[in-house]
């Protein structure tokens, strides 16, 4: 079903996102055009109407309220005066990125009963051409005509019943849509897929956990690879230059009980590097071998091209939810340097490869083992940024740990197949939230900003030299970049767990960030 203004939104035609405009983002900051703002993963804008010495007057511009109940995860895209966004679990809406005043809505009509690990979420939509690509939560990619929110196409990316679900936001690759898949504590086979931006057809699949005759299917004892997770549910990065896809993967499995799938248990917990043409792995890199803490590795890949020890590199930096900050070379995926950014104790250190020196008795146990961090990781999905100006990278950090319990569960196709609940949040210890800066190099800790509970939202960096990010208690906030001090500070009166945006609008700069169940949008005032 499908609400429109027709009559509005034939004043605002969005002008075609092309390929070319999509490797060139950055060259167009008023403009966010992908879900990151750019190909390479840093969600950083040029735009500095908004700086350290004025931010302090921004003002609120509109908000867009959405019926419904569920968490808002939505990354909006904004194109030519246009702001297109998900409101969950499925629907898409267009709105005048000037005065958030609606030109059509797209509301998908879900089935009664979804299974989804974390709520009935969407993270955003990607634009090419004409056409805005949504997955929905029973597991459809759907292309909409942009200026009228008509479905065009939509096609059937797995079966929701076993518990696949589409959350994350898509990817387009010169002429392709490339999506991933939720469901890894359903037990499901993970994937990442391409499919024609044209006809919704599939062009390649990489299964993320190798079958009979495919490399790593020996890294699975038994038949437990047909139910080995490795879900692709956050948006990965892409090189152009290598024709590379970088893309994360989640955990194995059942989560805490590894006994059912001994082995390293690829490529879960893994930076996987794709052929954008076929699909092809080209490298891999394993950040958790046989992970039994569920410890995804889902973040947004952010790719640098800067000197590494005197030489031009090629590099990917990647804070990870298992508490440690890697550099990796992105030709070969190579490990370069890895140092813990948050509290952990799990690992005595990373050998000269990378690969996790494990401390004894760390594993889930029947009463209960307790291990930092905990179950929703150091950091988790929600976007890091890295500034050129400053030269530091910034990130999201959860400081606390879980009790880790390990149990018995039989796989059934649709249900939930983890082997046990661990305690995620210990009333004695809530532990705490932190914006910190890292020398991306090095990892280490460049300046924090402390927050009193849990860092859901992922931040934005500009070159006004400000890092823009949110917190549970619904504070939406703009930091000095160079030194973490707290430059204004906003209450939208509900939870943030989304990443901001910025982009210009009459001539001034509009910063974006979903609060609750709205969207707000802030300026400078006069």
């Amino acid at each position: 079903m499908k609400l429109a203004l027709p009559l509005l939104a034939a004043t605002l035609l969005p002008a075609q996102v092309t390929y070319e405009r999509l490797l060139n983002a950055q060259k167009e900051p008023g403009n966010w055009i992908t879900y990151s703002g750019a190909y390479n993963g840093w969600r950083y804008s040029g735009l500095d109407q908004i700086n350290r010495s004025n931010a302090a007057r921004m003002e609120l511009k509109w908000v867009y309220q959405m019926p419904t109940t569920h968490m808002v995860e939505t990354s909006p895209i904004v194109a030519d005066g246009v702001m297109y966004f998900t409101e969950p679990p499925s629907n898409v809406v267009a709105v005048d990125a000037a005065t958030g005043r609606q030109f059509w809505r797209y509301r998908r009509k879900t089935p009664d009963k979804v299974n989804v690990c974390c709520g009935q979420v969407n993270r955003g939509v990607a634009v090419l051409g004409d056409r805005v690509f949504v997955g929905t939560v029973d597991s459809f990619l759907v292309a909409l005509d942009a200026r009228t929110g008509d479905v065009l196409w939509e096609t059937e990316v797995a079966n929701y019943r076993h518990g696949y679900a589409v959350t994350v936001a898509p990817l387009i690759v010169k002429d392709m849509v490339i999506v991933g898949i939720a469901g890894g504590e359903y037990g499901i086979r993970g994937f990442l897929d391409a499919y024609d931006a044209a006809t919704g057809k599939l062009r390649w699949r990489f299964n993320t956990i190798p079958g009979p005759g495919e490399p790593g299917n020996d890294t699975w004892a038994g038949d437990s690879w047909k139910t080995g997770g490795g879900s692709t549910w956050v948006t990965g990065s892409f090189d152009p230059a290598q024709n590379l896809i970088i893309w994360g993967v989640g955990n194995p499995a059942p989560d805490w009980n590894g006994d059912v799938r001994l082995g390293d248990n690829l490529y879960t917990d893994s930076a996987i590097a794709l052929d954008a043409d076929t699909g092809k792995l080209k490298w891999h890199f394993q950040f958790v071998p046989h992970d039994v803490h569920d410890w995804d590795a889902v973040q947004v890949p952010v790719l640098v091209d800067a000197n590494w020890r005197g030489k031009p590199r090629k590099l990917v930096y990647w804070a990870h939810r298992n508490a440690f900050y890697y550099v990796l070379d992105r030709e070969t995926g190579e490990f370069l340097h890895g140092k813990p950014f948050a509290t952990q104790t799990w690992a005595k250190g990373l050998d000269d490869k990378g690969r996790p020196v494990r401390l004894p008795n760390i594993d889930p146990s029947p009463e209960g083992t307790y291990i930092w961090p905990g179950v929703q990781g150091a950091t988790n999905w929600y976007s890091p940024s890295y500034n050129p100006l400053t030269g530091h990278f910034y990130l999201s950090v959860w400081e606390n740990r879980s009790v880790y319990y390990k149990g018995e569960q039989k796989y059934s196709p649709g249900n939930r197949y983890i082997a046990s609940v661990p305690l995620i949040d210990l009333p004695d210890e809530p532990g705490h939230g932190a914006i910190r800066a890292l020398h991306p190099q090095t990892g280490d800790k460049i300046w924090e900003y402390k927050l009193h509970t849990k860092p859901w939202a992922g931040v934005l960096s500009t070159a006004g030299r400000i890092v823009f990010g949110g917190s549970d208690e619904g504070h939406f906030f703009a930091l000095d970049a160079e030194t973490g001090r707290e430059l204004w500070r906003q209450n939208c009166g509900g939870i943030i767990r989304a990443n901001p945006v910025t982009y210009m609008s009459g001539g001034k700069q509009v910063v974006a960030i979903a609060a609750g169940s709205a969207i707000f949008t802030f300026e400078l005032g006069n």
